[in-house]
Formats: C-alpha cells, structure tokens, sequence
C-alpha cells in the first residue's frame, strides 16, 4: 500500500509540473505577443526648415588663421510629430551642385539639437577645399539644413550662398617634421634635430627648450634637401632662397603647436611640470626638464588616510605663460574613466596621457602600494614624456 500511495503522489507531481509548464509557455507567448505589439515602431515625422536666417545670403567670408574664429549660421525651428526636439545637420555644395550628394555636412551645435550652429573657420576652409577651391581662392558655396527625427530627414527647400575666400594653408603638408638651428637643443646638427609629434592630420607639436636669440626653424626630413619652414609671428611660412627663421627673447621651455592646414603657429612658454597629488589638490613634487620633451622629479609620496582606505590618486600638472597670460592644464590618462593601480606587469598604455582641464579628481592614476613613503619609506621617481619618440607617456618608480 506505501508503494501504490507512492506512485500516485510521483504522477500527480509530473502531472502539476506539466500543467504549471504549459500555463508559463503560453503567458510567456502571449507576453511576447503584447510586447512585440505594444514595441512596434513607428516612424516620426518632421517638418522641414521654413527659414534660413544667419549668414544672410551671399554673405562675403574671409576666412581668419585663428584657432577661436568661427561663423554662426541659424535657422527657424522644425517641429517634429512627437513633440520632440528634431536634429539638425548644415549641408554644404558647390554652387552648382545638388544637395543629394553634398561636399560636406555638419552637425548643429550640442550634438545636432540647436537651431544654429557655430563653425569653425578651419571646418569651413576644410569644405571649401572639397568643394575645389585652391589655397587663398575664392568662391562661392550654397547651404541648406536637414532636420530629422529617427530615420526620417527632410531638407528645407530655402537655400543661400556663402562666399569663402580660403586661408593661405600648404598644399602639400610634410608627414614629419624637426626642429633645427642654433636655438635649438640639437643646435645646428641636423642629424640631433628633435622630431615634433603629430596629434592630428596636418598638426605637429613639440615641447623643447629655446635659446634667447638664437634663430632656430623646422625642416621636414634629415636627408634630402628638406623642405623649411619658420614661425612668423603667428603665422608658419616656408622658406624659398632665403632661409627664414624665429627667436624667442628669453631662454626657456617652449610648447610649439603648428597647424599646416590653416598655416598657423602658436608658442607658449612652460613654466613648470609637477606631479599633482589630487587628495590635497596641490603639485607636490616639482619636475625638472631635462632634454627633448622629458622632466624628472623625485620625492616622498604618502597617502592620504581617509575613513576608506588610503587615497593615492594622482596626475601631473603644467603652468603655460604666453603674452603674460598664465594658464593651467592637466595631463591624465588616456582612459578618462581609469580608476584603478596598476599591476607589476601593467601594460605600457595604462601610463600614457593626453591633456585635460584642471580638476582635482578627474582622469587620474592610482599609485601601488609600494610607494606610499609613509608605509614602505620609498621615495618615488617620476619621467614624464612629451616628445616625438612616441606616445606621450609618464613612468613611476623607486628613487634610490
């Protein structure tokens, strides 16, 4: 009798875990159903511009070989179907080319959601050169806007002309480039001229020290017969018979930035590097320069106790002067959103940098253990990078 109860409690159990099976499969395919109802897209429609409003039509630009000039194009709103803001995007042609297929489009400014939007001067001289026009030419271009919401997009029927006398950029920008001359570190030896880095196409940058009145220019390759370039103000020219070539009037570390594509050149003098303990927001260790882009600094580097642990974050900070102005930055990981020590065997990358606005806890390293000077009584040895031999980058080891 205890056997039969038994089998008959074993098939009611299957039978119920059948039914409860059965019930859960068909809530779940009719939940699918509702879902697949209920999620079914729909497209949103959007009105096209009614009005072009700024630059007015036939408007005259001469474009400025400055990093900050820019021309304010605006429009009248559309409306989109869902009450929702549309996007926008500015679409350039030629004067007699079709907007189906234009030379360029540009989003509006705050990623494509206001009415207007700001372009730079280096933008439009870059659409001026695809729609033809050579160094220094002029031209006329027409422009219109797409508004769009989702995949539907609609180009306003009001179109203008802008006319764009071009900057006096290269035609043809080196793919390398060496600071030389007697200012320079390398002095008149070409074979130690310093190689400048190239953070963007037709950009170089180089952070070097000068000497007070002595000439120093750039050449594009050791070799051959290089072609020359020399600073001019703040304008970069090339040279023809004549050399041309700069000075500076005080002995110091300079960051040069140079911009083929719009022929301009800026120099600000660096007046000091130190290593940046975020936990008292402050440089603790003062970083001395060295040769060809590098400084070295060496100090104690305790923690900071908190309620949490012990805080070792860090970065590097770097004061500019240029034209009596002082200005800060801040060089932190290239991973803004680092947040852990490195490991004995830690990648070369984890060390590498790019530039930032000043913050204190921002884009930051986290120093191992082993240099806490307050625990282990290390000092710490920092070298940090700026140069040409590639990628900008920092190292941090025990000071002996």
């Amino acid at each position: 009798m205890l056997t039969n109860n038994k089998n008959k409690d074993n098939t009611y159990k299957i039978m119920k875990t059948k039914i409860f099976s059965s019930l859960l499969m068909i809530s779940a395919l009719f939940l699918g159903t509702s879902c697949t109802e209920d999620m079914e897209y729909k497209d949103v429609n959007v009105t096209a511009v009614k009005q072009l409003m700024s630059p007015k039509d036939g408007q005259t630009v001469q474009l400025k070989a400055s990093e900050t000039a820019t021309t304010f194009f605006e429009w009248s709103s559309a409306l989109a179907e869902d009450g929702n803001t549309p996007l926008y995007e500015v679409l350039f042609a030629k004067e007699d080319g079709d907007f189906s297929t234009p030379v360029y489009r540009i989003t509006s400014d705050n990623n494509g959601s206001r009415n207007y939007a700001t372009i730079s001067h280096k933008n439009l001289d870059k659409i001026a050169s695809l729609a033809g026009l050579g160094s220094g030419e002029t031209g006329t271009l027409k422009w219109t806007v797409v508004s769009s919401r989702g995949i539907n997009q609609v180009t306003s029927t009001e179109v203008r002309t802008i006319k764009i006398t071009r900057l006096l950029g290269f035609a043809e920008i080196p793919t390398q480039l060496f600071i030389t001359g007697e200012g320079s570190e390398g002095h008149n030896d070409v074979n130690k001229a310093l190689a400048f880095s190239a953070p963007k196409s037709g950009e170089f940058e180089i952070f070097t020290k000068l000497e007070a009145g002595k000439p120093y220019y750039f050449i594009d390759n050791k070799k051959d017969e290089p072609r020359k370039f020399f600073i001019d103000g703040a304008t970069l020219k090339e040279s023809n018979a004549t050399l041309g070539t700069a000075t500076v009037a005080e002995t110091g570390v300079y960051r040069i930035n140079l911009d083929f594509s719009i022929a301009t050149a800026k120099l600000s003098k660096v007046e000091s590097v130190g290593f940046f303990f975020s936990p008292k927001n402050t440089v603790t260790i003062p970083l001395a320069y060295q040769c060809n882009g590098t400084w070295i600094g060496s100090g104690a580097t305790p923690f900071k106790q908190e309620g949490w642990g012990r805080d070792q974050r860090y970065k590097f900070e770097m004061v500019l002067e240029k034209d009596g102005v002082r200005s800060t930055v801040h060089w932190g990981p290239t991973n803004a959103g680092l947040d852990s020590a490195p490991g004995d065997a830690e990648a070369d990358s984890y060390y590498e940098m790019k530039e930032y606005r000043p913050s204190q806890w921002d884009q930051k390293w986290k120093l191992q253990d082993k240099f806490d000077t307050e625990k282990t009584g290390n000092k710490s040895k920092f070298t940090f990078y700026l140069n040409g031999d590639g990628a900008y980058r920092h190292t941090v080891e025990i000071a002996k």
